[in-house]
C-alpha cells in the first residue's frame, strides 16, 4: 500500500465490506452514499485493484478486495491498539467504541448508562445501536454487546453484569376472568403474550424449578417483538407475560400484576459480550466496569429500571 492511503478510507472500505452496500456503510458511518463511493474509488486507485463488483442491487467484494479486507482490518486493529495503549498510559480511554443491545433493555437501561459513560470519558466516541436479533460482535464489528441471556458463543468473552430472572405475571383482572394456572401445562389453555426475543424460539418458554428445566409451548391472540408492548397488554388484562424480575417488581409491589407459578423462573442474566481480540482493550474494560457499577447502583438504590428484553 502506498503512502497516499488514509486510515479513514480503510475504515470506509471495511464498513462497506461488512455492510455489503454503500448505502448501509453510509448510514453506519454517518456519511452520504456518494461520499462513501468516492472514497472507495480513491482507495481502488491507490491500490490499483478493484475492491468491489457493483450491480444495481448489491455490492460484492472481489478476490482482491477480500485480501485487502484482511490487511485493512489488521492495520486498523493495530492502530486502535496503539491509541488504546497510549490512552491506557494516560488512564483515559479514547477512540471509537461501538456498543449494541436489544430494543427495550437497550433503550431503557443501557442507553442512559452509555450517556453517563460518555460524560465520564469525553475522549470516547460511542456509537450505540439496538436490535431485535442476536448480534455477532465479531462479524458485525461491535466492540461490546450488552445482552440478556446465558447462551454465548465460545469465541466471545462474556462478563456477567447482573443476575436476573424472568417470571410469569398477569393482571388481577385477567386472573379473575380466566383463573390462575396451577401447573406449567395449564399455560397451554391461557392467553400468553408471546415476545419475539433475540435468543429464544418464538412461543417456547423454558423455565426452571428446583434445578430442573421444563419447556412449554404457549400461544395467544397477541404477540410482539417488544417487551414494553407485551407488558402494557398484560397490565390491560390481555394475558400472561414472561418478564424480567426487575422489570416486573414495581408493578407486583403496586398490585398491578400478580406473579403466578412462583416456583418457576427463567434465567436471564445480563452479560457484557465482546470479541476475544478485545480482551485487553482499555476502552472495552472501562465500559464494562462502568456498566457493572451502574447496574449495581440502580439495584442498590431500589430504582428498578423500566426495562425488559
Amino acid at each position: 500500500m502506498n503512502n497516499l492511503l488514509e486510515n479513514a478510507d480503510l475504515r470506509v472500505f471495511v464498513t462497506v465490506a461488512r455492510q455489503g452496500s454503500f448505502a448501509g456503510a453510509a448510514q453506519a458511518l454517518g456519511m452520504s452514499a456518494a461520499y462513501v463511493s468516492k472514497r472507495i474509488g480513491v482507495l481502488e486507485a491507490a491500490l490499483g485493484v478493484r475492491l468491489f463488483q457493483r450491480t444495481t442491487r448489491r455490492v460484492v467484494i472481489t478476490e482482491d478486495g477480500a485480501q485487502a479486507f484482511e490487511r485493512a482490518q489488521a492495520i486498523l486493529d493495530s492502530l486502535d491498539d496503539l491509541i488504546e495503549e497510549s490512552a491506557e498510559r494516560r488512564r483515559a480511554p479514547s477512540g471509537q467504541l461501538r456498543v449494541c443491545s436489544s430494543f427495550g433493555f437497550g433503550r431503557q437501561v443501557v442507553a442512559p448508562a452509555i450517556a453517563r459513560l460518555a460524560r465520564a470519558y469525553p475522549a470516547l466516541q460511542i456509537r450505540f445501536e439496538v436490535f431485535d436479533r442476536l448480534v455477532d460482535p465479531v462479524a458485525e464489528g461491535f466492540d461490546l454487546d450488552v445482552r440478556i441471556g446465558d447462551e454465548i458463543a465460545p469465541q466471545l468473552i462474556a462478563r456477567r453484569l447482573m443476575v436476573n430472572h424472568r417470571i410469569l405475571c398477569a393482571a388481577p383482572a385477567y386472573l379473575a376472568q380466566h383463573g390462575t394456572p396451577r401447573t406449567l401445562q395449564d399455560l397451554a389453555g391461557h392467553q400468553c403474550l408471546v415476545i419475539k426475543e433475540r435468543d429464544h424460539p418464538f412461543g417456547v418458554w423454558r423455565l426452571r424449578a428446583k434445578g430442573l428445566e421444563e419447556t412449554v409451548k404457549v400461544s395467544g391472540a397477541l404477540s410482539t417483538n417488544h417487551g414494553e408492548v407485551a407488558l402494557r397488554w398484560a397490565l390491560d388484562g390481555a394475558g400472561i407475560v414472561l418478564r424480567s424480575r426487575w422489570h416486573a417488581q414495581p408493578l407486583l409491589a403496586a398490585g398491578q400484576l400478580v406473579q403466578i407459578l412462583p416456583e418457576f423462573a427463567q434465567e436471564a442474566n445480563v452479560w457484557a459480550v465482546y470479541p476475544q481480540r478485545l480482551g485487553n482493550s482499555a476502552k472495552v474494560r472501562v465500559c464494562v466496569e462502568f456498566l457493572e457499577r451502574e447496574l449495581a447502583a440502580d439495584m442498590a438504590a431500589d430504582r428498578a429500571p423500566d426495562a425488559g428484553v
